[in-house]
């Protein structure tokens, strides 16, 4: 009934919306057009109702169809502004603080959704932010099951100290140095949502013409969320039960926390590490960990103090019964005081209720931050925990099924004039790094497709470093294999550019707060591709190889003025060669006559060489003399680990 009844008044409001001219929200005072080329400006009216768009010197007519929808396309402009916009039907609306200039779309996952407030230097950053030319259009976070035609909410903001806070930080940063370089208003349309893979960023129709999403997209069912979301909790209950070989964990709270509770029963986990990782993959909810220790009698009741890394989200920490700390928040550190009289002698418990509302969860991050600290001496808490699930939550995410993002998020926004796309995205699709090499450019082409303007430039970002799954050459890198999918990417599709990060990345943290140097690399690719200016955008990139004996030589490209190692001793790091075995070991590099010579002692006829093959690819230390680092790369064509993982519906929360 109630969904009836919403239904009704939705209904409602939109007939009543019908009876004037409305605009898209992005139509609205404040707002920046892209200069140089035609400029559709479209909405909603009463059907047959006559419409006139007045901009600067043009006044065009049209009228709105059967559908009330109209549409008209000004001439291109020059920069500048301020202008007014208006648009008169039976009523007549004035846009006003109008700019033309640059606009661009900056999307993907939270590092490009990453707010400038967050990053490092804010203070710095935000007393250099008022630009009131550079102005950003926030999406509202929103999913939707079909194309939609209208944002719910949104606003042009001016770049100042109150307003920069909520700006996406890689996209302010970019939109800054071009601010600089060419003295133009530049608009940055913010449509962004952490944790995100590409399939749902991409239309359903363009899923359905490649063979290998076809599948499942036929088979895609109407969806009834509601009725969804319980059968989901059901099958990751069962799903759960079975991994940990018991019911879900019902007992009293205040029983869990002693020490003398027995878990002798409980599975374990190895921690720190999210548990996504490890063995409760797709869970959000309520998760027990207890840990017990021992401690000397000449340490017993004495102050100390407890580290849990980070937790996320929420936890409630208690050491033998008695609560000792409570934080909110998946990126904050853990640290405890203890106060005297909770030590005992021999052992003690901790116990700590972990609440994850989406996403990753657990207690994670490096093995050195899990330990208590007692008179100066460590003891390291990290390695086996018991553990037990208690409670299961069940969501609509926009994983949970392909489109959804597009639908709510980029849709509304066709087709609004825009010079092209900043993009940082892909640590959500790291599991199926080698499909990345369809499902990527699938999504470019689709937005360029929908736009109807050709092939406008999209740059993007590559991974950054990040030690998730400690991977490497020899057992598999997912991480390495998506920076490989998206260097396919460029290789593949036209005026597509890539800026390298493994050097600028935090092996501990997926968000690293150096926002400002992937900024300034995005525009150095925008300056030198499409505004004319000779600035270097590319480190050295992996061109050709030759064996020669027990050597590999390496040829590369964008290298002419030689190669910068930023090393003390100068030795370039992160190069490994492996013989016909497929055993990589780390490689010795001499520099000579423009190559890179790769060897190792051990192997006499190497076959294959790769650099930054590896999670955490932040030890590599080659760039060009511009300053920009060498792109990751293999020479070989070996299988991946991630070669047979697909996309799949059943996969999906």
């Amino acid at each position: 009934m109630i969904k009836h009844i919403l239904t009704l008044l939705i209904g409602l409001v939109s007939l009543n919306a019908l009876a004037d001219v409305e605009l898209p929200l992005m139509f609205s005072n404040g707002m920046v057009m892209q200069r140089d080329q035609a400029i559709p400006v479209w909405g909603w009216a009463k059907p047959g109702e006559k419409i006139e768009v007045h901009f600067k010197a043009q006044n065009i007519k049209t009228q709105a169809d059967e559908n009330g929808k109209w549409r008209v396309t000004l001439d291109p402009e020059n920069h500048g502004g301020p202008f007014t916009l208006k648009v008169k039907g039976n009523n007549t609306i004035k846009i006003e603080n109008v700019l033309v200039g640059e606009v661009w779309i900056a999307s993907g996952q939270s590092n490009m959704e990453w707010a400038m407030s967050n990053i490092q230097n804010a203070d710095v950053e935000q007393k250099d932010s008022n630009y009131p030319e550079i102005r950003q259009f926030l999406v509202p976070s929103e999913m939707s099951t079909v194309p939609k035609d209208r944002l719910t909410e949104g606003q042009w903001k001016e770049s100042n100290p109150k307003n920069i806070g909520e700006f996406t930080a890689v996209g302010f940063m970019f939109a800054k140095k071009l601010y600089q370089e060419l003295g133009v208003p530049i608009g940055i349309i913010n449509t962004t949502w952490g944790g995100t893979c590409v399939e749902t960023w991409t239309s359903k129709d363009a899923l359905e013409e490649v063979p290998e999403f076809a599948h499942f997209m036929s088979n895609l069912p109407n969806l009834d969320i509601d009725s969804m979301l319980k059968i989901q909790k059901q099958k990751l209950i069962g799903t759960v039960e079975m991994l940990q070989g018991q019911k879900l964990l019902n007992d009293n709270p205040s029983e869990v926390i002693k020490s003398v509770y027995d878990d002798s029963s409980w599975p374990e986990m190895n921690l720190p590490e999210l548990w996504e990782n490890r063995m409760l993959p797709n869970l959000d909810g309520e998760v027990w960990f207890r840990k017990t220790f021992n401690i000397d009698s000449d340490l017993a009741g004495k102050e100390a103090v407890l580290h849990l890394s980070k937790i996320d989200d929420d936890d409630i920490t208690y050491l033998n019964g008695i609560e000792v700390g409570t934080t909110s928040g998946y990126d904050v550190s853990r640290v405890y005081k203890i106060p005297t009289g909770i030590l005992k002698a021999g052992e003690n418990t901790i116990t700590v209720k972990v609440t994850d509302y989406i996403g990753g969860g657990g207690i994670y991050g490096s093995p050195t931050d899990l330990k208590l600290t007692v008179e100066g001496s460590d003891i390291s808490l990290a390695g086996l925990w018991k553990f037990n699930v208690a409670e299961v939550v069940t969501q609509f995410s926009p994983n949970s099924f392909p489109s959804l993002l597009y639908n709510a998020m980029v849709n509304p926004l066709i087709p609004y004039a825009v010079k092209g796309v900043i993009w940082y995205q892909g640590e959500a699709n790291v599991h199926r790094a080698v499909e990345y090499k369809k499902s990527f450019p699938l999504m470019i082409e689709n937005w360029r497709n929908k736009w109807g303007e050709g092939a406008f430039p999209f740059y993007f970002v590559q991974l950054s470093s990040f030690n998730e799954f400690n991977g490497n050459s020899n057992v598999g890198s997912k991480w390495a294999e998506l920076r490989e999918a998206q260097a396919y990417t460029v290789e593949n599709v036209k005026n597509t550019e890539m800026c390298v990060t493994v050097d600028i990345g935090n092996p501990k943290d997926i968000h690293p707060r150096n926002k400002q140097d992937v900024g300034l690399r995005l525009a150095a690719i925008a300056l030198n591709k499409d505004y004319g200016k000779k600035v270097t955008y590319q480190g050295p990139t992996f061109k050709s190889h030759t064996i020669k004996g027990n050597q590999v030589v390496l040829s590369f490209e964008h290298v002419k003025d030689g190669f910068k190692v930023k090393d003390e001793q100068g030795i370039p790091k992160g190069f490994e060669v492996a013989g016909a075995d497929k055993k990589f070991v780390p490689a010795q590099v001499e520099i000579k006559n423009g190559k890179l010579l790769i060897s190792n002692d051990s192997i006499s006829n190497p076959v294959a060489v790769r650099y930054g093959w590896v999670d955490d690819a932040s030890a590599c230390n080659v760039y060009n003399k511009a300053g920009f680092p060498m792109e990751p790369f293999r020479t070989d064509d070996w299988e991946l680990s991630t070669a047979k993982e697909s996309y799949m519906i059943s996969d999906l929360k």
